[in-house]
């Protein structure tokens, strides 16, 4: 253990603590902008300076460690005062109009630069310029760009992608699209990763609000929207309303009162995207020989443009099954329009998602199975939701739970798991065991597949066959997880990934708090809705049952494949 003196607290850490991490400790905050434990910790923004008895500069926190008897001030005068410079610097080249900023009371260099009490900045206001292509799903703002180097770190060290890089120098240098690309012109997964870890808004989703709004007020239209599963656990994040209390029922509440026709759930594709790819993999290994394996499960769209423009060569191991969005996107306009007795052209389908990539796979050429346009016309991010809240004068403390709406919105807890890293095979694997032996499984058998590493494997034994199967989320695990495929270090026959940390739970579109990571917080809320669910497998949803026994036949059928298939080899990049 080092002893040492901060800010007059005598205190005891480990060696190799860096000076940041040991005031955390203690309840003493040290202000940062550019810090990711473990991922940026390079001193850039000046902004965690402390000052160290007997040292007459002044020192980074974040990257210095302690040493035996140090006596460090992190709120000194002279500390005080070159933060404040430091500030007023960054400020200079910083789009300051917070009130129309998407992160404004959510910006960690406005509440740093409120909290030094900066109210007037002396330098001279230099913002840079550069175009970004129009339309694409992710926004990059360069006049709100700090140069902070998280997203450049995060895309590098977490996702593997190097999409970013900083371009020219002295004072012309900006972070951008690296090799001088256009952002189309990238390998950008669309995981929006470098979103939720920028301290402002230099980074954002493509705002689809006013698409919603036109629709809403279109009289002629019938608005559906589904909720995904992961936003359930994250919706009230930033409304200041706790887990506990957010409740799906009450987004649903929420959502009929801005005046959305029809709510559903996306758990309820969830339910029937499992009875689609669990048919398919049992159908693969009845065909070993001529089958591609592993199958790789195909939920996720950001997971679906890396594997293309990474490893084209394995697109074929990718389920055909679409995603549960574009499942839901599809019946809507086809079985539910049948239902209500309307033309298809009159519904207009909304999907709330945790995810950024989900914005282009509901654009793709191919997604128009039902005949009606685009399948899924508008996908929110679950920050926009929170925003369309705030938007509609609703206070989510006085929401009284309802229900969805039927039969889109009734689901298993298989559908609701979909949410958490893992979810998709263990939902999956729950019906094919079923399938196989005509028995279900415990409901927990296969839970092995949770957890939270970045890569992780399980056996199981169903009706005398070993299954092998693989979870990875997060992009650079994924990367390491097919290079040992491709090398033959390791053989499995189910594989599912997620693009995103912790799968769609940690998703790109997902509420933002600096500096935490919340995914597997989350994911216990997903299991916990497993848990208690009546239904807790796919095949047993009696929605879904109809639905096959009405409109679809069985898995894999025509209607199915003409619906809830895909071939993502005919997905455009942009």
């Amino acid at each position: 253990m080092v002893r040492l003196i901060i800010d007059n607290k005598e205190i005891n850490v480990p060696k190799n603590t860096t000076i940041m991490e040991a005031a955390k400790m203690n309840d003493i905050n040290i202000p940062n902008l550019c810090y990711l434990k473990d991922i940026n910790e390079i001193g850039a923004c000046r902004v965690c300076v402390v000052e160290i008895e007997g040292i007459n500069r002044l020192v980074t926190s974040c990257n210095n460690v302690v040493e035996e008897g140090m006596v460090i001030y992190t709120n000194s005068p002279k500390v005080r005062e070159a933060r404040r410079i430091n500030v007023e610097l960054i400020l200079s080249q910083h789009d300051a109009r917070c009130a129309s900023c998407v992160r404004s009371g959510n910006c960690s260099l406005q509440e740093v630069a409120n909290n030094l009490g900066i109210i007037e900045v002396p330098y001279e206001e230099d913002l840079p310029h550069a175009q970004w292509t129009e339309g694409f799903p992710l926004v990059r703002n360069y006049e709100k760009c700090i140069k902070c180097m998280r997203c450049v770190q995060v895309c590098d060290k977490i996702q593997d992608m190097h999409i970013w890089d900083v371009a020219n120098t002295g004072s012309r240098t900006r972070v951008d699209v690296s090799q001088n690309r256009r952002i189309e012109e990238s390998d950008c997964a669309l995981c929006g990763q470098c979103i939720t870890h920028c301290p402002t808004a230099a980074l954002r989703e493509r705002d689809d609000l006013d698409k919603v709004y036109d629709a809403l007020a279109d009289k002629n239209k019938i608005t559906v929207v589904q909720i995904a599963p992961a936003v359930r656990a994250a919706w009230g994040e930033t409304l200041g309303v706790s887990r506990e209390f957010a409740t799906v029922n009450r987004l649903v509440a929420a959502l009929r009162k801005i005046g959305f026709d029809y709510i559903f759930d996306t758990n309820f594709t969830a339910d029937l995207t499992i009875m689609e790819e669990a048919t398919e993999f049992l159908e693969r290994l009845k065909n070993k020989e001529k089958a591609k394996f592993p199958m790789f499960t195909s939920c996720c769209p950001g997971w679906v443009r890396f594997v293309k423009t990474q490893y084209p060569d394995m697109v074929e191991n990718l389920s055909s099954a679409k995603s549960p969005q574009q499942m839901f996107g599809a019946i809507a306009k086809s079985y539910y329009a049948d239902l209500l007795g309307v033309d298809p052209s009159r519904i207009f389908s909304v999907s709330i998602m945790p995810c950024t990539a989900k914005k282009y796979e509901a654009g793709l050429s191919v997604m128009r199975s039902a005949g009606a346009g685009q399948d899924v016309d508008v996908v929110l991010t679950t920050r926009e939701v929170d925003r369309l809240i705030k938007a509609e004068h609703i206070n989510p403390f006085t929401l009284k739970e309802e229900e969805f709406d039927r039969p889109l919105g009734v689901s298993s807890g298989a559908g609701v798991i979909f949410g958490a890293t893992g979810g998709v095979m263990e939902a999956a694997l729950r019906t094919a065991y079923y399938f196989v032996t005509g028995e279900n499984p415990d409901p927990d058998a296969f839970k092995d597949v949770r957890g939270r590493e970045g890569w992780r494997e399980a056996s199981f034994n169903i009706n005398g066959a070993k299954i092998r199967v693989a979870i990875a989320s997060g992009l650079g695990n994924t990367r390491r997880l097919i290079e040992a495929i491709r090398n033959g270090s390791v053989e499995y026959d189910f594989v599912e990934i997620m693009a995103c940390p912790g799968g769609c739970a940690g998703g790109g579109g997902q509420p933002i708090h600096d500096g935490e990571e919340l995914a597997y917080d989350r994911a216990e809320v997903l299991y916990g809705l497993d848990k208690i669910n009546i239904l807790r497998f796919s095949h047993e949803n009696p929605s879904i049952i109809k639905c096959y026994e009405d409109f679809l036949g069985e898995p894999l059928s025509e209607k199915s494949h003409e619906l809830l298939h895909t071939d993502q080899r005919a997905w455009e990049l942009w």
